[in-house]
């Protein structure tokens, strides 16, 4: 509503550049091939940055929270964006979301360790421990970030000096659940 509110107050060009942007944006952004990542090429630029550690994998709900961990600057491995989690209230099942190509990209070889970021509520514990019993047979080092973020609480709301301690002091999933 605001956003009408402001657009009907602007001049016809400033709109009319306002809708190309957008209309540029749908055209031109794509989802990252390897990690569903937002991008303007078909890998993003973190996936093709050969200074970050590939033998570490970082899964997260959404593209949001790459972008706090980033903000972070304690991370420097790679990501897996699910793209939601799983649901069953609200129809939201493990093929729903990008689980699968996550233990493909494991199953290739290279990954040491898995990071299971997900905000601390039902659906991310869940999901966590959905992916934790696919990655198990793979003998890779599955990881949860620490609870030092509260139960209940988005990722993307976390303050950074938590979120980045969180990162650092991330515990074996398995000892965690």
């Amino acid at each position: 509503m605001r956003l009408a509110l402001f657009l009907l107050k602007q001049d016809d060009a400033f709109v009319a550049s306002f809708v190309s942007a957008i209309s540029d944006m749908k055209k031109n952004v794509k989802y990252c091939k390897v990690c569903n990542n937002i991008s303007d090429t078909d890998i993003c630029s973190i996936c093709s940055d050969k200074g970050r550690d590939g033998a570490l994998i970082c899964v997260v709900e959404n593209i949001k929270d790459v972008m706090s961990i980033e903000a972070t600057m304690q991370y420097n491995g790679l990501y897996h964006v699910l793209g939601g989690l799983i649901s069953p209230m609200d129809g939201i099942g493990p093929s729903d979301i990008a689980i699968d190509s996550l233990v493909a990209r494991v199953s290739a070889g290279g990954v040491n360790e898995v990071i299971l970021a997900l905000s601390p509520t039902m659906e991310g514990d869940t999901t966590n421990f959905f992916i934790y019993r696919k990655l198990s047979p793979l003998g890779v080092k599955v990881t949860a970030l620490s609870r030092g973020l509260s139960v209940g609480d988005e990722l993307e709301y976390t303050d950074e000096v938590t979120l980045g301690r969180s990162i650092i002091n991330r515990v074996n999933f398995e000892t965690n659940i």
